[in-house]
C-alpha cells in the first residue's frame, strides 16, 4: 500500500537524508562521461545563515497543522474546508489512483498470459446421388500461454520506475496540501489586513469630517476664508477615494478563498464576516537544520523519486541490448461431441499439447537502442538538475522567510512608535487649530501623516503574519498522512 504512507517516520527521514546525495551522485556518475566534472549535488549546510541561538530539531508536530498556531477559529475552519473540497487535492488523489493502476500494468507484464478457447463445430453433408445425409460434431477446448521471461531484470526496472512514479505522485499530493494551506492562509491574512486598512481609512475619514466641519463653522464666523474650507474638503474626499478600492480588494479576497475551498464565490462570506481582526502572531518555532527541512518537504522528496525513476528507465534501456526468452504453449482437448469432451468413458477424445521456447538477440536495429539509451541518460541528468533546483530553492525560501520575520519585527517596533507619535501630533494640531494657534494646513498635514503611518503599520502587520506563513510553507508544513 503506497498511498499515502508513513513518510514522516524518523527512520524514513534518516534514510532519505542519507540516500538523497548518494543517489544523485551515483546517477551522475552513471550518466556522465568520465571526462566530465559534475558539481550538481546539493550539499545542505549544517545550519541556517539567518538562525540565531542554539539549533533545536525541527518541530514537525507543530508543522502538521501550523495554521492553528495563529489562534484563529475562522482560519481553522476555512483551511479544513479547503483540504476536504479543493479540486487540486481531488486531482492529486486521482493521479495517485492512476499511477497505482499503471504500476499494476507493469507488474502484470512479469506474469505469463493465459487465454482459453472453446469451440463447437457442426457439419452436415447431403449426397444428392445417394440421398445420404451425414452429420458430424466436433468440440475443442484449449488453454494457450505466452510468457516473456524477465531473464536480465529489464521488466523489473520498469516496475521499479513505475513504483517511483507512484511514490512521486504521493509526494505531489502532500505538496498540494502544503501549497493549498499556505495559499488559503495567505488569502485569509490578506483579507484581514485589507479590512484593517479599511478601518484605518474610515477612522481617518471621520476625523477629517470633524476638521472640515470646524473649518466651515470658522469660515461662517469669519475666522478663516473659503480657501481653508476647500483644502479641508479636498483632503477629506481624497481619503474617501481609497475606500472603494479597499472594498473591492476585500470582495476579491473572499472570492479567492471560496474558490480555493472548492466553493462558489460568496458561499463563505457569512463565515468570513464573523471576524475582521488579524490573526495573532504565532510563537517562535524550532526550524532545525537545513537537512531536516529538505527531508520534510514533499516537493524535494518528489524530485528524489523522479531521479530514481529516471535511473531505472535508463537501466531498462541499456538492458534492451541483451537477449530475451519467450515461452509459448498450449494444451487442448478435442472430442466428437460436446457432451463427451469431459467424459472419462469417451474414447473418441484427443489430448494435445505443445511448448515452444525462443531466444531473440538484437543484431541490427538501426541504432534505435543506442539512441534510446542516450535519451534516457539525458532525462536522468535533467531529473538531477530538477532535484538540485528544487532543493536549493527550498533552502532559499526558508532563509528568506526567516530574514523577513526578523526585519519586519524590527519595522513593526519602529512603526508602533511612529503611530503613537502621529496620533498625538494630530490631536495637538486639532486643538491648536481650534485655539487659533496654527493654520489649517498644519492640521491637514498631521492628518495625512497619521493616515500614512497607520496604513504602513497595518500593512507591516499583515506582511509579518504572511512571513510566518511562508516560513511554515518553506519548511514543508501542512501535509498529513491519510
Amino acid at each position: 500500500m503506497l498511498f499515502p504512507g508513513k513518510r514522516g517516520t524518523p527512520a524514513r527521514k534518516r534514510l532519505l537524508r542519507a540516500s538523497a546525495t548518494l543517489v544523485c551522485a551515483a546517477l551522475l556518475c552513471s550518466c556522465a562521461n568520465k571526462s566530465e566534472k559534475w558539481r550538481g549535488v546539493v550539499d545542505a549546510p549544517g545550519k541556517w545563515n539567518s538562525a540565531h541561538g542554539a539549533t533545536k530539531p525541527l518541530d514537525t508536530a507543530a508543522l502538521t497543522k501550523w495554521w492553528k498556531r495563529f489562534n484563529d477559529p475562522v482560519l481553522d475552519t476555512v483551511i479544513e474546508k479547503a483540504l476536504t473540497s479543493s479540486p487540486d487535492i481531488k486531482t492529486a488523489l486521482s493521479r495517485i489512483a492512476q499511477y497505482r493502476g499503471e504500476r499494476s500494468v507493469q507488474i502484470a507484464g512479469l506474469l505469463p498470459t493465459v487465454s482459453g478457447n472453446a469451440s463447437d463445430r457442426i457439419q452436415r453433408r447431403d449426397e444428392q446421388s445417394t440421398d445420404l445425409v451425414t452429420r458430424s460434431e466436433t468440440a475443442n477446448l484449449s488453454l494457450d500461454m505466452s510468457w516473456q521471461i524477465d531473464l536480465f531484470g529489464r521488466q523489473m526496472q520498469n516496475v521499479a520506475a513505475a513504483t517511483k512514479d507512484l511514490e512521486q505522485n504521493v509526494e505531489n499530493y502532500y505538496a498540494a496540501q502544503v501549497t493549498l494551506t499556505s495559499d488559503v492562509a495567505t488569502a485569509y491574512i490578506t483579507l484581514r489586513g485589507t479590512q484593517k486598512q479599511l478601518e484605518v481609512v474610515r477612522r481617518n475619514v471621520e476625523s477629517r469630517k470633524e476638521t472640515t466641519d470646524i473649518t466651515r463653522w470658522q469660515n461662517e464666523a469669519g475666522v478663516n476664508d473659503a480657501l481653508a474650507v476647500e483644502q479641508a474638503v479636498s483632503t477629506l474626499e481624497l481619503a474617501k477615494a481609497a475606500i472603494p478600492s479597499l472594498e473591492q480588494s476585500i470582495s476579491e479576497s473572499k472570492n479567492q478563498i471560496a474558490v480555493l475551498c472548492g466553493q462558489n464565490p460568496g458561499t463563505l462570506d457569512a463565515l468570513l464576516d464573523r471576524s475582521s481582526k488579524l490573526p495573532r502572531v504565532p510563537a517562535s518555532l524550532a526550524v532545525g537544520i537545513p537537512a531536516e527541512a529538505l527531508s520534510n518537504r514533499p516537493d524535494v522528496q518528489a524530485a528524489i523519486d523522479a531521479v530514481l525513476a529516471a535511473y531505472y528507465r535508463k537501466t531498462e534501456a541499456e538492458l534492451q541490448r541483451l537477449p530475451t526468452i519467450d515461452l509459448s504453449g498450449s494444451i487442448g482437448l478435442e472430442a466428437l461431441r460436446t457432451g463427451t469432451i469431459f467424459s472419462p468413458e469417451s474414447a473418441a477424445r484427443t489430448l494435445a499439447g505443445s511448448l515452444l521456447a525462443s531466444l531473440a538477440q538484437p543484431i541490427f536495429e538501426g541504432g534505435r537502442i543506442t539512441a534510446n539509451i542516450h535519451i534516457n541518460e539525458e532525462l536522468a541528468k535533467q531529473a538531477v538538475y530538477a532535484y538540485q533546483s528544487t532543493a536549493q530553492t527550498a533552502l532559499s525560501e526558508v532563509e528568506n522567510a526567516m530574514v523577513a520575520i526578523r526585519k519586519l519585527s524590527t519595522r513593526l517596533e519602529v512603526l508602533k512608535k511612529a503611530d503613537r507619535a502621529a496620533v498625538e501630533a494630530s490631536k495637538l494640531a486639532a486643538l491648536q487649530y481650534e485655539a487659533g494657534e496654527v493654520d489649517i494646513l498644519t492640521v491637514l498635514d498631521t492628518q495625512r501623516t497619521q493616515l500614512s503611518v497607520e496604513e504602513q503599520h497595518a500593512s507591516a502587520e499583515t506582511d509579518h503574519l504572511l512571513a510566518y506563513v511562508q516560513l511554515y510553507k518553506s519548511l514543508g508544513g501542512g501535509w498529513q498522512n491519510q
